[in-house]
């Protein structure tokens, strides 16, 4: 695990929403705010990053970013419909262009069969006249323990937010 490389990817997003003169929300459940903290690691990060949601538990997911509780029973915290709804929820209530989303199970315990320990699912939603668009939404399963999970998810749901800013902003 290397602070370096998140800190080369940070730069690389810090630039990308400078040129573009946009903004970037996070909303974060089993990474507890990690997301949140590399971004704003960098000095200057005010300039585009906007702000951060920490909704761990499923109250938070409803209250503060709007996921239906109905979709919270129906499929669950860690599903494609609960952060795709996150990114949504995340810009419906910021002032951000861009968000992303992370909701996963990164162990030890709380796995099944469904879903093991490791699954994680991010979404990267954009707001573009006014309009909200789930960009993207995916899964993964990581290997490792709990702290290996959860870096995973933060250089991954970064790496990945670098290409969609290269498709939406040149």
């Amino acid at each position: 695990m290397s602070d370096k490389k998140l800190t080369i990817i940070v730069n690389k997003i810090a630039l990308s929403l400078i040129k573009a003169n946009k903004k970037l929300t996070v909303a974060e459940s089993c990474t507890g705010g990690w997301v949140a903290k590399v971004l704003t690691d960098l000095a200057g990060s005010s300039e585009w990053f906007e702000r951060g949601f920490v909704t761990y538990s499923n109250q938070a997911k409803h209250e503060m970013l709007g996921v239906k509780e109905s979709t919270l029973e129906s499929y669950g915290a860690v599903s494609q419909e609960t952060v795709a709804a996150m990114a949504a929820g995340a810009l419906k209530n910021s002032q951000a262009d861009f968000s992303l989303s992370i909701s996963g199970i990164a162990g030890p315990g709380g796995g099944s069969e469904d879903k093991p320990v490791g699954l994680v699912w991010f979404s990267w939603a954009v707001k573009e006249n006014n309009k909200l668009k789930v960009f993207a939404s995916e899964k993964r399963v990581f290997e490792g323990d709990r702290e290996s999970v959860r870096y995973q998810s933060v250089e991954y749901v970064l790496s990945e937010l670098i290409k969609i800013l290269k498709k939406l902003t040149g």
